[in-house]
């Protein structure tokens, strides 16, 4: 059999025989290799030769490669009969099984060498493996050799036992090294089979191996199931397996694997073939029906958790500063006051007036086409249209709302030129506009409760919609998600009587507000912010400045028109501007992917934006179409900008494979970059035409953990590629605050982004306006330095602020700001805070099944969502792979993996993971996932 020294078979053999007269001394196994031959036999008959003999050894003896008699307890006792005498004319010696062949003492285990001429002599064509096993020369403790004679390593462990009697105990390729203590593969199996197994494992096909993760050996058992075995069964006898493999050999194990009958690979002679079954379990091909993983059990060397340690003040890290000749962390885009316009927009404090300017200097100039998914142009305005437009729903919101100049009305439109229109009709009526995303008609249940939301959040006192979207607020639909007897009052816009208002409104004051921006955070929170006139006027210049706008220029705009920069750059820049807007709806984007590109070519626009979806689209749609897209004639060589709008940390990896992709149709791989905006303040960078090129830095993510930075060089292990987000716009200023202290950090050091500009929004506009929030977002001063008393903003997000060795449009040497992760998004665990980002790019590279991955704690466990691409009876493959990479790189024992189907991780216009919103879909039970895996 596979280990003849086994008791048990010996014994039920002579149980069934003894009562014939076979003798107990006539049964004798052998012990044999491939290396060595017959390594010991028992010799019958001889008189005076000793009988044979068994031994009881204590497991955990074993484990540390002693032998120690067992005496207390039964169960964790191995019995061993002895296999005979060593062959005549041959010598054996035990040598230490790892390291230079030692001799080992006579109460260790180690491997059976023999030096006979009945062995083999070299392995066919493989000199230098033949040397480390058939020509052994022992040595002493000293390390100098022991006589001569050339000894074959046999390959099994054992010892000699009183009598020379020659004992075995397993065999070298089933040695499991954990720990530092050594397990055998046989006796994991014994103990697997011993636990009420015929009703679960078939045949006994049990395959133990180990792998190596986290700095050590960890045990893996996979087991054939049998095809009529219960769910209930199979679970019952893995948690006993794991329990009995505890008690026996004091070990605990890593993962537990059930796959389907006769799918494990089989060796010539029909045995497990364990090192094809460990490159499987590796590469994430078992296919197992059933997995149960214990990391909390058996990862014992974690490092310990961090203690956070009293800070230092912020003064100390001031003059800590000061003394090492160390900049703060500050920087600044160009100022505003320095750049005369020629431009007349400058004597106008309100966009509102600039629309009426333009209306009468350059009434038939386009500044809006919007596209469909043809690409053809449904729908323009020129200066005149759109005021006159704006002057009709103006009138409209007077004559059928009553409506007084400051109420708030929401705007709910498809992206296009209405949605323009209105916001202008809405600040000719003194009204304040809130730019909503319509409900999705399919999907009313989980988009409607968000307009519902900001209506009332908003206090709007009227609708202005279409009559479509009308209809829909209004149905039977709507009214199973929401209460539709209490909406507002609501005009549709779509027939306007000809009729204007007497006279325009006019703020009194540029301080008074413009528009209200809401938005849904990743982290699930909705929060609008107040734009003033003047803001709105300081945001306008600004881009034109950065991105030399004025009204013979051209862009294209496939993003959404909400809020945020998208909403900016889609209504009111054009206007400022007078530079014509290619509006680009993003959902026509999924009838017609080479939609957006193509009308860049078409147009040969120089500047274009975008949103991270729109690139995911066009990066993974496209990806194998670049020849279709030659055969059409399309051409990037025109771009001058390629900008992604994101309130994130820059995706390098997705701007990088779109550059790639689209060089070979012209796009320039300086073209792409990205902007950076937050709540607090919407373009805090833009890159534009001037100034260097975006810079890239590699830091190190263990120090990142412990909000350090870093700098290490590519292709550091464990290293983070960041890249600036675009350039800082001109009249803005940013500085890093440690943002427990609030006091200002050293160059190139972790803080929190805090931003002052004249474009900041002037506040959060809430239901209950808690002041204290306001202050500590919108108004706040440094607890030290800074001694103008300037008032800064807090983003929320970490980053920080590197001095290189570029020049800056200014002359001086440029400040690159490094976006790093929003703060509230972060998840402290062990002590040290982790992006779920970094860790969701680690599960995302382990199995060409994974389409998606997002990570969220609860109750201290980590929870990593999964998508599966692939075929379902992959599922299971996951679970190991992902409790692997993120003890490997992160240090983190995973709580539970979620396999899901693909598109169930919600993911926001922006193309930002809802991972708020999933965890409260987990907690809640509505996943429905294809196989959930607690691990133990």
């Amino acid at each position: 059999g596979a280990n003849p020294w086994s008791v048990s078979s010996c014994d039920a053999f002579l149980s069934l025989f003894q009562s014939h007269g076979l003798k107990p001394e006539a049964i004798c196994p052998c012990a044999t290799s491939a290396e060595a031959m017959t390594v010991a036999i028992r010799r019958p008959g001889v008189p005076g030769a000793p009988l044979p003999g068994r031994a009881i050894l204590s497991m955990n003896g074993l484990s540390y490669g002693v032998i120690r008699v067992n005496t207390e307890d039964k169960n964790s006792a191995l019995t061993v009969q002895d296999v005979g005498h060593v062959m005549p004319g041959g010598m054996m010696c035990i040598v230490k099984p790892d390291g230079p062949p030692q001799l080992c003492k006579t109460d260790e285990i180690g491997e059976i060498c023999v030096s006979s001429r009945t062995g083999g002599m070299m392995y066919f064509g493989l000199a230098g493996v033949t040397k480390n096993t058939f020509e052994v020369i022992p040595v002493n403790s000293a390390g100098s050799p022991v006589g001569d004679v050339p000894f074959i390593r046999s390959g099994l462990l054992g010892f000699v036992g009183p009598g020379s009697l020659v004992f075995v105990v397993g065999k070298m390729d089933g040695l499991l090294m954990v720990s530092g203590r050594r397990h055998n593969a046989d006796d994991i199996v014994a103990t697997g089979l011993a636990v009420e197994s015929i009703k679960t494992v078939y045949r006994g096909r049990i395959a133990v191996f180990s792998v190596s993760v986290f700095y050590d050996e960890r045990i893996v058992v996979v087991a054939e199931q049998r095809p009529d075995a219960s769910e209930e069964d199979s679970f019952q006898w893995m948690s006993r397996v794991l329990q009995a493999i505890d008690s026996i050999h004091q070990v605990g194990v890593y993962c537990l694997a059930l796959v389907p009958a006769n799918t494990l690979p089989k060796t010539p002679l029909g045995g497990i073939h364990i090192s094809q079954t460990k490159q499987l379990f590796l590469e994430g091909s078992l296919h197992p029906c059933n997995i149960l993983m214990c990391p909390h059990t058996c990862v014992t060397n974690l490092p310990k958790p961090r203690q956070k340690q009293p800070g230092v003040g912020p003064a100390s890290v001031m003059v800590g500063n000061l003394v090492a000749g160390k900049r703060i962390a500050q920087a600044a885009g160009r100022d505003l006051g320095q750049i005369e316009e020629n431009d007349l927009v400058r004597k106008h404090q309100f966009l509102a007036e600039i629309l009426q300017w333009r209306a009468q200097a350059t009434p038939d100039h386009v500044l809006f086409m919007l596209l469909n998914a043809k690409g053809t142009t449904v729908c323009t305005a020129s200066c005149l249209q759109l005021h006159k437009r704006a002057e009709r729903i103006a009138s409209v919101l007077g004559d059928k709302g009553h409506l007084n100049a400051g109420d708030n009305v929401v705007l709910l439109y498809p992206p296009g030129i209405e949605l323009i229109a209105a916001f202008y009709g809405c600040l000719y009526a003194g009204c304040i506009p809130v730019t909503v995303r319509p409900p999705h008609a399919q999907n009313l249940t989980a988009t409607l409760p968000t307009v519902r939301m900001i209506v009332d959040v908003s206090k709007a006192a009227c609708i202005l919609t279409s009559q479509t979207l009308m209809r829909l607020l209004r149905s039977r639909e709507a009214a199973a998600a929401v209460d539709v007897k209490t909406w507002p009052t609501i005009i549709d816009t779509d027939d306007l009587p000809r009729k204007r208002l007497p006279q325009l409104y006019k703020p009194p004051t540029p301080e008074m507000l413009a528009y209200l921006d809401f938005s849904v955070s990743t982290t699930g929170m909705l929060t609008g912010v107040k734009m003033s006139h003047s803001a709105v006027n300081a945001l306008c210049r600004a881009i034109k400045l950065q991105c030399e706008l004025y009204s013979s220029r051209q862009i294209a705009i496939c993003l959404d028109p909400y809020c945020g920069l998208g909403f900016a750059l889609w209504c009111l820049c054009s206007v400022y501007s007078g530079h014509q807007s290619v509006l680009i709806p993003p959902m026509e984007l999924e009838n017609n992917l080479f939609l957006w590109l193509s009308t860049v070519n078409q147009y040969k626009i120089r500047d274009t934006f975008c949103s991270y979806s729109v690139m995911e689209l066009c990066t993974k749609g496209l990806g194998n179409q670049v020849e279709v897209l030659k055969t059409r004639g399309i051409n990037l060589s025109c771009v001058r900008t390629c900008v992604v709008v994101a309130e994130e940390r820059p995706r390098v990896a997705l701007q990088q494979s779109f550059s790639k992709l689209f060089k070979d149709i012209g796009l320039s791989p300086r073209a792409v970059s990205t902007t950076f905006g937050s709540r607090v303040n919407v373009a805090i960078c833009l890159q534009g035409t001037s100034g260097p090129d975006p810079t890239t830095v590699y830091v190190d993510l263990k120090s990142l953990r412990h909000d350090r930075v870093r700098l290490v060089e590519r292709g550091a292990p464990q290293s983070l590629l960041l890249s600036e987000s675009g350039k800082i716009l001109p009249g803005v200023k940013v500085v890093i605050v440690n943002p427990e202290t609030k006091g200002p950090v050293g160059d190139s050091h972790l803080g929190e982004i805090w931003v002052n500009s004249p474009h900041t929004a002037s506040g959060y506009y809430t239901i209950y306006d808690s002041e204290t929030l306001q202050a500590d977002h919108f108004n706040t001063r440094l607890s030290f330095g800074d001694a103008a008393q300037t008032l800064w903003a807090r983003t929320g997000y970490l980053g920080f602020v590197r001095r290189t060795e570029l020049t800056a449009a200014t002359g001086e040497r440029h400040d690159a700001l490094y976006v790093v992760g929003a703060l509230d998004e972060t998840l402290e665990l062990r002590g040290l805070r982790y992006h779920p980002i970094d860790i969701e790019t680690s599960v995302s590279r382990i199995h060409r099944s994974i389409a998606e991955c997002a990570v969220f704690t609860w109750t201290n466990l980590l929870v990593v969502v999964v998508e599966l691409c692939g075929s379902e009876q992959e599922a299971l493959d996951l679970v190991p792979l992902v409790t692997n990479v993120v003890l490997e790189e992160h240090y983190l024992i995973v709580g539970v993996v979620v396999v899901v189907d693909p598109g169930v991780i919600p993911i926001n216009s922006r193309g930002e993971k809802q991972r708020m919103h999933l965890r409260d879909s987990f907690l809640a039970d509505q996943l429905d996932p294809i196989y959930v895996a607690y691990n133990m």
